[in-house]
């Protein structure tokens, strides 16, 4: 890649700045519960009902000051866990005229301009639609709005400063008619999985309900849904994800 394509991307990502907050910010507060818990040990260890009691007791029984700072080696160590998952987690968002690709721990994400038709910020995700409806991109995101849809813009992109489906949303019930063939059972099994906050299960039972021309926004673990141009008609035949898979298409 030579330096004028480098030029004619726009990446967006929390900087610096969020490195900083990460890398010195959670260590710092880590030291700090350490040094704190280090202090309150003889205190916590008189009350019967607090958890780790025979921890408590036993870091109660260390001598100073290697007690003090164990706790707070230990505090630091954890701090640094969270910034590590932290920075892996991070969404950074690289913008061109041709294409978006979006970067999350080891995952990387490409979507091509001409298949999608806009793009906005909704509920902390930023989604990709295509001329359908249908979603080709949602990932959960605290990037700035702002610096996001000006990366687009810059580009020729469509933004749009929110849903541009919002009226069109539904509140689901079950039995509910209109859906098709299929989605009331997968509702039903995603609103289980959300109130047992099994995210990967609910994440995956969206995709599904995708497959079928269904797309969902969920509010205090209500599901909303619409359906897509393409969406499956009741009582049509829909291949699933898997069998789709079997025939590579």
């Amino acid at each position: 890649m030579d330096a004028a394509d480098y030029r004619a991307r726009t990446v967006v990502s929390g900087g610096p700045l969020e490195l900083a907050v990460l890398w010195g910010g959670f260590p710092l507060l880590g030291a700090g519960a350490g040094w704190l818990l280090a202090a309150a040990t003889g205190w916590l260890a008189r009350l019967p009902w607090v958890p780790f009691g025979d921890l408590i007791e036993w870091l109660d029984r260390l001598p100073e000051p290697q007690a003090t700072a164990g706790t707070i080696g230990v505090g630091v160590l954890a701090g640094l866990v969270i910034a590590g998952i932290g920075t892996a987690e991070r969404l950074i968002v690289t913008v061109d005229a041709a294409q978006v690709r979006l970067r999350r721990s080891a995952e990387n994400r490409t979507v091509v301009r001409v298949d999608t038709r806009v793009v906005f910020l909704a509920d902390k995700h930023l989604v990709l639609l295509d001329a359908d409806g249908a979603e080709l991109v949602r990932e959960p995101t605290d990037l700035s709005a702002a610096a996001l849809a000006a990366a687009f813009r810059e580009h020729g992109w469509g933004w749009a400063d929110d849903d541009p489906h919002r009226s069109a949303y539904r509140l689901w019930v079950p039995d509910l008619p209109g859906l098709p063939a299929g989605a009331d059972a997968l509702l039903r099994a995603r609103e289980r999985a959300i109130q047992r906050d099994r995210r990967d299960d609910a994440r995956e039972l969206r995709r599904e309900l995708g497959l079928i021309g269904v797309v969902l926004r969920d509010e205090d673990k209500r599901q909303y849904w619409r359906l897509t141009g393409r969406a499956v008609a009741p009582g049509s035949k829909q291949p699933t994800s898997a069998e789709r898979d079997a025939d590579g298409r």
